[in-house]
């Protein structure tokens, strides 16, 4: 095993850190191939930003690619998987972009907390039903 759990997250004792408690080495090397060569173009996405999977990993897929669906069966946040593949969320943005132009996952605008009815509205409403 390679040190990193079935969705491509690094894990065992130094998985946080070198031994004497310093953070991994950084391999800018591995970002430039995580995310292919940049075009420029960016889906506009935030840290909040849900994706979701739209399909399985197709054959030949890379490990990131193939995390990404995994973990996203059910809507997870951009920072969210930042966080559980150790991505930069610049690096993130460009492999999202990728996989939304494949038509692999697809970006949805976070659930927003609705606005509570009017209290006059709720107040007719219970006394309505106190009247049945």
């Amino acid at each position: 095993m390679d040190g990193r759990s079935a969705h491509g997250v690094a894990d065992g004792p130094h998985a946080h850190g070198t031994p004497d408690g310093q953070p991994p080495p950084r391999n800018p090397e591995r970002l430039y191939a995580v995310t292919g060569t940049a075009d420029g173009g960016r889906a506009e996405l935030d840290l909040v930003t849900l994706i979701v999977a739209r399909r399985t990993p197709p054959p030949g897929a890379s490990p990131e690619h193939t995390a990404v669906l995994d973990l996203c069966a059910a809507p997870l946040s951009l920072a969210e998987l930042s966080a559980y593949l150790a991505l930069p969320f610049s690096a993130m943005t460009v492999l999202i972009t990728e996989m939304i132009t494949a038509e692999l996952v697809q970006a949805r605008a976070p659930a927003t907390r609705r606005t509570a009815p009017d209290r006059s509205l709720l107040e007719a409403v219970m006394h309505g039903l106190q009247k049945l």
